[in-house]
């Protein structure tokens, strides 16, 4: 299995939580997939370069997680269908 990195945005207007509710999504999306979450990280609040879908500040998470290539496939496809989400990276 190899190490991936997923940087993803939510939308900082959410409760508490919602946002933490979001989070689990993802972990529990790597660990359906027979995957490892290694760590995550909230990085907290921040304010974007520039407006993203109309919003000024997004709440910034990392996630380290091991797994093959059908769990990237699934990430991106549901952050991708999220509403909450406003952008999404990946990286091995």
């Amino acid at each position: 299995m190899a190490k991936y990195e997923m940087l993803y945005l939510i939308n900082n207007e959410l409760t508490e939580e919602a946002k933490e509710a979001e989070i689990a999504k993802y972990e529990a999306i790597v660990k359906d997939f027979g995957g490892t979450v290694v760590s995550t990280d909230k990085w907290g609040a921040k304010k974007l370069s520039y407006p993203i879908k109309f919003k000024s500040e997004a709440y910034y998470v990392l996630m380290t997680f091991e797994c093959d290539g059908a769990a990237n496939k699934e990430l991106t496809r549901v952050s991708g269908l999220s509403a909450n989400v406003l952008r999404c990276m990946i990286t091995k």
